[in-house]
């Protein structure tokens, strides 16, 4: 058995450190209540950049230059110690922290943003770093496209774990990839919701005969700071929901057996029987029994992808 905890609560948007000292926060809220498996929604630190729903790229160009400066100021540098609180609250609560991160490259150019979750064990070290493959329509104006380096399921005490972010879970073959590595508990991290994203979700976990997290965003117009440029232009009601969250779990099978939680801030809880993703298989092993190798095959490039090539 496997507790399981999904924060869903507002990032101290744009504000690294702050969004971290809140992360850590958290972690330790929800390992006070038993939690083993800790696990935050998409672009968790420092945000994910909700305006570009908003923006026209070429004709707010002054705006969006404005706007993705503060992003990359505040996007997680992978090479600093940015991180260390996260990974020391795993290590003092002995758990497993799945997060969301806006990443900034630390190689080559260091100026490409890239949408990212960390896998951080509970020995305080990071297991897996997954970048996300394609990012969606005006998010490829922000964000740089993944490779299959982190396209990983990683043993952990908790299960094993794997994370594709947001739309990404439509693509068949990055699905076909985690079911192929035997993943028990699927973690999506996203900016969707509603009843179409969750009935994907349900769709995942019966093809996939697994354990599905759908880790939500939340975000009022309210948390947006108010130093935000053109704040009451894109966000004039204060009280709009930027995103409700729509946090849920999802047992094999396709039940839904926590959530969703719709508009409401807080950590929502699940204890898994991590052995229920194996025996669910029993009708239905799409990369095992129920696969046709013959006619078939996927290959995945696992190779990090880089323009550039220096040889000593």
């Amino acid at each position: 058995m496997t507790k399981l905890a999904i924060v869903q609560k507002a990032p101290v948007f744009l504000d690294k450190p702050k969004t971290i000292e809140l992360a850590v926060a958290s972690v330790e809220e929800a390992a006070g209540n038993g939690a083993e498996l800790i696990v935050f929604g998409e672009a968790f630190i420092p945000g994910y950049p909700a305006w570009i729903w908003r923006l026209r790229p070429g004709a707010d160009w002054d705006l969006c230059q404005d706007l993705h400066e503060r992003l990359l100021n505040n996007a997680v540098d992978m090479n600093s110690d940015d991180l260390q609180p996260l990974y020391q609250a795993a290590l003092q609560h002995k758990v497993t922290i799945v997060c969301g991160i806006d990443e900034r490259e630390a190689h080559l150019g260091q100026a490409t943003i890239y949408n990212t979750v960390v896998i951080i064990g509970p020995d305080g070290k990071l297991l897996n770093k997954h970048r996300k493959l394609m990012p969606t329509n005006p998010e490829r104006m922000v964000w740089g496209f993944g490779d299959a380096s982190g396209l990983k399921v990683v043993e952990s005490p908790a299960g094993r774990i794997s994370t594709l972010v947001c739309w990404e879970n439509y693509m068949p073959l990055a699905r076909y990839a985690m079911y192929a590595q035997g993943v028990e508990i699927y973690i999506a991290p996203t900016n969707d919701s509603g009843d179409g994203w969750i009935g994907s979700l349900q769709h995942i976990a019966r093809e996939g005969c697994c354990w599905v997290v759908g880790s939500g965003n939340f975000l009022k117009a309210v948390d947006i700071p108010a130093d935000f440029p053109e704040r009451s232009a894109l966000y004039p009601d204060a009280d709009e929901w930027v995103n409700p969250g729509d946090s849920v779990v999802i047992a094999p099978g396709g039940e839904i057996v926590a959530g969703p939680m719709n508009r409401e801030a807080g950590i929502l809880y699940h204890t898994l029987d991590v052995g229920k993703a194996a025996i669910a298989k029993r009708a239905l092993d799409v990369t095992g029994h129920y696969a046709r190798p013959d006619i078939f095959q996927l290959q995945v490039n696992t190779r990090v992808q880089t323009p550039c090539v220096f040889d000593e």
